[in-house]
């Protein structure tokens, strides 16, 4: 049974799964927006905004940290670009538009994830 589990499978095991939310991560912080599902997106988001509240620390364990999570050039575009500009922000750095189109493939919900 699959009750009280959180977040989806998308098809794959626990460490594709995690390399899969590591490049999908990695590619929002590169190029600020990426069009993806929704499901994707909605998946993505609380990882990524939880990796921006640790990089506005803005100390070494959070850098490394980052590291950690992300490929190196990712971690440090988040920690000296982009964190910076939240500082003065509570949460809520991304947001979701949802584009109301279908991929043609698998007739997927398409979605716009953004930094704000």
């Amino acid at each position: 049974m699959n009750h009280l589990k959180v977040g989806r499978k998308f098809g794959r095991k626990r460490g594709e799964r995690k390399a899969f939310f590591k490049g999908l991560a990695g590619n929002l912080i590169k190029k600020g927006k990426i069009e993806t599902t929704e499901a994707r997106a909605k998946e993505i988001k609380p990882i990524v905004e939880r990796m921006v509240t640790t990089a506005k620390k803005q100390n070494l364990a959070s850098f490394k940290r980052l590291i950690s999570k992300l490929d190196k050039a990712s971690a440090e575009k988040l920690y000296y670009e982009v964190a910076p500009k939240y500082k003065n922000r509570a949460g809520g750095y991304l947001r979701i538009i949802k584009l109301g189109e279908f991929r043609k493939r698998d007739a997927g919900k398409k979605a716009l994830i953004e930094f704000v």
